[in-house]
């Protein structure tokens, strides 16, 4: 599905793309897939991300320059158009061209951002790519490696930057959707460490995460923000040179602000950093009531979400008609309450409101109904299990159930009881004399007391006669 934007970030993404004939069609298309689900989020641009693809075969090919699509939509097509070339395997002249290409003005390439190399392989190489990988990562690129073969994990995890548990993956070329967000974050971490960026972003606050540029003895940090609608109302900030992120609050929903990060240094001169967050819309608490556990005197009432801006919840209730209206008070950090001393088999209107630190208030109402007093279990019925033996079954009774007392009182032979567990709705009763005339009662238990009892008559027949029973209800 779509996926969010993802900004501040400022980096040149190269895909090393397996193009050779040892890759099928079905295969390459996937990978196709699976890059572009890679970069969808991703926000390009010449202050932003820019993507190339090199493909490997016999001879290396670029197929786009970094700075040729800087939009979704055109690199999306672009991916999409993107056509096996077949030829040999030679990675480590696809990996020569790309360290070329990597710090070349001809291809796009920037100087002074990150560079990161995705290459994703069957596994397999004609030539030799120990010497050209490692010249890459001596000058500062990134190297990921996807495996959808069976390549060599020694090989490969060499080749990675390291560790190779953050830098390496093996997958099926079926798989690959699986791995992405994992991947994306791993490109993220490296392209947003060289720069200012927002985490934590929430409806009044974000915290700001910058590299570190200073110390405590070389310098400081002055932060400005502002609305970009309204630049007038700056507020500037002051941290020592031994920080390197910051929290922001108390800033309006659904706004963007224009951060910039002035590095105070009296050693040496760092540029201005600059970046655009947009806060989240406010969130409304609550969002949704539910009712449960209800009985004939009591319900549950729960709510979501809570938020840190909340002060306090008021719960109003009252029965449904009616203009008899009370008032619970729960503490802002609770989620819940129960509403008791109700009357039985009512309907009630409750309202949940929510009180903000601002003093805004946001109310949402929902029915809740009250058990009948005492309920009880239905349709008490019986079945012949073999001489002597009765099956007695019922359906379940209302509300929230703790379990069903199940009594046999015999015309001969002593009384029973047995308890079982609000799932279990039929016990066996044993040892019923033929020719005898037998009372079974069942009753539901609750918390608070337990509800009525459904009882029944049950004849067992003479033995002499077919094997069988009579019930009849209780007059």
């Amino acid at each position: 599905g779509p996926q969010p934007s993802t900004s501040n970030s400022e980096g040149d993404l190269l895909f090393l793309l397996d193009s050779s004939g040892s890759v099928s069609y079905y295969e390459f298309s996937r990978v196709k897939e699976f890059m572009w689900d890679l970069v969808q989020p991703f926000t390009f641009g010449p202050r932003d991300v820019q993507t190339s693809i090199i493909h490997i075969s016999t001879t290396p090919t670029m197929e786009f320059p970094f700075d040729r699509y800087l939009s979704s939509g055109t690199l999306q097509q672009a991916i999409r158009d993107t056509q096996q070339l077949m030829g040999d395997t030679n990675t480590g002249k696809a990996l020569s061209y790309a360290k070329e290409k990597f710090f070349s003005d001809e291809a796009g390439a920037r100087p002074d951002v990150p560079k990161v190399l995705v290459w994703v392989t069957d596994g397999f190489s004609t030539d030799d790519i120990s010497e050209p990988m490692q010249l890459l990562k001596d000058m500062g690129v990134t190297v990921f490696i996807v495996s959808t073969g069976r390549g060599s994990y020694l090989e490969l995890s060499a080749a990675a930057s390291q560790p190779p548990e953050k830098h390496l993956y093996f997958v099926d070329v079926d798989d690959l959707p699986i791995i992405t967000k994992e991947l994306r974050d791993a490109i993220l971490d490296v392209i947003q460490a060289n720069r200012l960026h927002a985490v934590d972003i929430t409806s009044s606050s974000f915290r700001l995460m910058w590299p570190k540029l200073l110390s405590q003895e070389t310098g400081y940090y002055t932060l400005e923000y502002a609305p970009i609608d309204d630049l007038a109302r700056k507020r500037t900030k002051q941290v020592s040179g031994a920080h390197t992120s910051l929290m922001l609050s108390n800033l309006a929903p659904e706004t963007t602000y224009e951060v910039a990060l002035i590095p105070e240094s009296n050693v040496h001169y760092f540029p201005p950093q600059t970046t655009r967050v947009t806060t989240l819309a406010e969130e409304k608490s609550p969002a949704q009531v539910l009712i449960s556990e209800s009985g004939p005197y009591s319900f549950h009432v729960s709510w979501a979400p809570t938020l840190d801006s909340v002060v306090s919840y008021q719960i109003l209730y009252g029965p449904l008609p009616g203009n008899s209206v009370k008032l619970l008070e729960v503490d802002g950090e609770h989620n819940s309450t129960v509403v008791e001393n109700l009357a039985p088999n009512t309907t009630y209107l409750v309202t949940v409101t929510a009180v903000y630190k601002s003093g805004k208030e946001k109310s949402l109402s929902a029915k809740a109904c009250t058990q009948e007093e005492g309920s009880k279990v239905r349709h008490l019925r019986f079945e012949d299990m073999g001489p002597n033996t009765l099956k007695a079954s019922w359906d379940s009774a209302d509300g929230k159930v703790l379990g069903y007392r199940v009594r046999c009182r015999r015309q001969t032979g002593p009384s029973s009881v047995i308890s079982v567990s609000p799932q279990i709705h039929s016990v066996i009763l044993t040892d019923l004399a033929s020719g005898t005339t037998n009372k079974v009662c069942v009753k539901p238990m609750y918390k608070n007391q337990p509800g009525k009892r459904l009882c029944r008559m049950v004849h067992m027949q003479p033995a002499t006669e077919a094997q069988g029973y009579k019930h009849r209800q209780r007059a």
